[in-house]
């Protein structure tokens, strides 16, 4: 039986693939039970420091597998409380995009934490032609990322938006050359991996949380997340600084 999802490891990077190319890495059921399997288990593998999520054959993801939605076959919502979409990863995922980035395809992307994409990418809500709504986190997460009115443009009208727009308008994080994405992508991971592990969660945890606070609740709790990087890994590191250490753009 052939894998809808591979998973490869290189040091602390692991590689998620939706290896699904015929469909253009389209998700049916048991693939996305599959994909929520491999993501639950980076989260609990101590060795893994970040996650890499890409498709197979020159595609990214083309949503929700519609032939097999045509058949009957009833969708709970990928982020719905339960969903493997409902919340943040405990640790980074970087997108690495190719191709069509569609519908639930784009709703994936955009749970990642950063979006890297080459020149092939496309991003669109195409499910708005098939009357298939939303229920992944694109009508939540894509406003917060790119505005309002430049999500409802893509949301209402189905228009296919290239990866040069996108990263205009700040719906990918960085543009790489055609057919290197998957490798700058890892690169980012590897980067990000080298970091002291401890200050780099809790200021990412910190952006994840600030969003429904006030201000002062958002600042009060960015202090208290600082805390055990205070405690556990500051000092060291102004230590290493102060002792030439991380000059010059080293980090080690």
């Amino acid at each position: 039986m052939k894998n809808k999802i591979i998973v490869e490891k290189s040091g602390y990077v692991t590689t998620i693939v939706i290896n699904r190319p015929e469909v253009k890495n389209a998700l049916d059921k048991d693939a996305t039970v599959q994909l929520a399997g491999a993501i639950q288990d980076f989260e609990q593998d101590d060795e893994a420091r970040v996650a890499v999520l890409c498709g197979a054959g020159g595609s990214f993801c083309a949503g929700a597998d519609l032939k097999e939605l045509a058949s009957g076959v009833k969708y709970d919502a990928w982020a719905g409380i339960d969903g493997p979409l409902a919340h943040p990863a405990k640790k980074p995922v970087i997108a690495a995009i190719e191709g069509h980035a569609c519908a639930g395809g784009l709703g994936v992307a955009l749970w990642c934490d950063l979006r890297v994409a080459d020149e092939s990418a496309s991003f669109a809500v195409l499910s708005r032609r098939w009357g298939v709504p939303m229920s992944d986190g694109t009508t939540v997460r894509l406003p917060r990322i790119i505005g309002t009115g430049n999500a409802l443009d893509m949301l209402l009208s189905a228009r296919i938006v290239s990866a040069k727009e996108a990263l205009g308008m700040g719906l990918i994080t960085r543009l790489v050359p055609a057919g290197t994405v998957r490798n700058a992508a890892e690169e980012i991971a590897r980067s990000i991996a080298r970091f002291p592990q401890t200050a780099m969660r809790s200021d990412r945890e910190s952006v994840y949380r600030q969003a429904d606070l006030s201000l002062i609740d958002a600042l009060e709790l960015e202090a208290r997340l600082a805390e055990r990087a205070k405690e556990t890994e500051a000092t060291a590191g102004a230590s290493r600084f102060a002792a030439g250490a991380g000059r010059h753009g080293s980090i080690s």
